[in-house]
């Protein structure tokens, strides 16, 4: 039985409420003052409360999917994401920098050879969003026979209520990225790192909201804006590509589609294919039907101009909550828009399950992004 199946969560239920009827009933027998007495309450204690902590467990994981597998729970899944392709019918004027970090590798301490995390902060003069970011950069990027040389470039994003250094402590994308290009499996490119909540505490679902947030104006517009401005990247579509998880994901194939003529390429990890409509939220749509409409993915297929662009989406058989969806999202995409996909036997909503996709997705991205 699977870690997520009714069966293995009713099981546990009903363990639970057998041991703590054995212990009600089986207490006056144990109510001496004997060594095996106590012991014997001390047991029935524990394992009824292990019963109940178990399936509570079960019940959360059943619910918001962190495991898929009862190997992805104790460390042991490790299959690696493969990417099958699939046939388809005004901004800041730089980025602020506030301070630098070494790589997390061997010579990290030597931005040529380990490259380099630069934080810094951005000011979006469409959106009005100020939000800080951190910024990697390839050792390339730090060599002087590339010193003339354009990087492409491309935005990650973490889940909601995330914080960016997950995507380096937890995700290890830069690190990924690095090991990629010695190993010739990808390009040397920098990366844009943050989370999607830049008017925290609302989860705004890099929406405009009518009266709010101008989220999908940051990062669309200024974001690669003051970026390019920055840094040595290009302006053009082909130079930009935007990646990220669960809200992130829906973030990065949402901006991808709707703004072909920025971004070449989108990739989403666990992603939603709609807003969320929930307390962290509140009214994205300002009760616009027309906008809430276009920031479902799908029906976005089905109704407006297929983008010009490249999308690339993953799931799991077992664990993820959106293998039907993603599944009706593939067969939906029209020409020129094309479409790849991860699909793991099992993996949950969790950073075990997107370190096994992330470096598959960055040699995806690789091959749809130029200098």
């Amino acid at each position: 039985m699977g870690l997520t199946s009714t069966k293995v969560l009713v099981l546990a239920v009903v363990v639970a409420v057998l041991l703590f009827a054995a212990t009600i009933w089986l207490w006056p027998r144990l109510s001496g003052r004997t060594w095996r007495s106590v012991l014997g309450r001390i047991g029935m204690m524990l394992a009824t409360q292990l019963a109940l902590f178990a399936a509570i467990g079960l019940a959360a994981n059943k619910s918001f999917l962190f495991y898929g597998s009862w190997a992805d729970l104790f460390g042991q899944e490790d299959q690696m994401g493969v990417v099958v392709d699939h046939a388809s019918g005004g901004g800041s004027k730089e980025a602020q920098l506030i301070g630098t970090q070494a790589m997390d590798v061997p010579g990290g301490n030597k931005p040529a050879v380990g490259g380099q995390i630069q934080e810094v902060r951005i000011e979006g003069r469409a959106s009005k969003i100020v939000s800080p970011a951190y910024v990697y950069l390839p050792p390339e990027y730090f060599q002087p026979e590339f010193k003339k040389k354009q990087f492409p470039a491309t935005v990650v994003l973490t889940g909601y209520p995330g914080i960016a250094m997950n995507l380096i402590k937890g995700l290890r994308y830069p690190q990924t990225a690095l090991m990629q290009a010695r190993a010739g499996k990808a390009q040397p490119m920098i990366m844009v790192l943050m989370r999607p909540t830049v008017a925290p505490p609302r989860d705004t679902n890099c929406v405009d909201i009518p009266g709010g947030p101008q989220t999908e104006t940051f990062f669309a517009k200024d974001l690669p804006q003051a970026i390019s401005a920055s840094y040595r990247v290009g302006t053009k579509p082909q130079n930009w590509g935007f990646m990220g998880n669960s809200t992130g994901g829906y973030c990065a194939l949402k901006i991808a589609m709707a703004h072909p003529d920025r971004f070449a390429a989108g990739a989403g990890l666990s992603p939603d294919y709609k807003a969320a409509d929930d307390p962290t939220t509140g009214d994205l749509f300002g009760g616009d039907e027309d906008l809430k409409k276009r920031a479902n993915l799908i029906w976005a297929l089905d109704h407006l101009p297929a983008p010009k662009t490249s999308l690339l989406v993953t799931t799991s058989k077992k664990g993820e909550s959106n293998k039907k969806p993603t599944a009706e999202f593939i067969s939906k995409v029209k020409p020129p828009t094309k479409v790849s996909s991860i699909t793991l036997n099992s993996g949950g909503h969790n950073f075990n399950t997107w370190k096994r996709e992330i470096p598959a997705v960055i040699e995806w991205m690789s091959k749809k992004l130029t200098a």
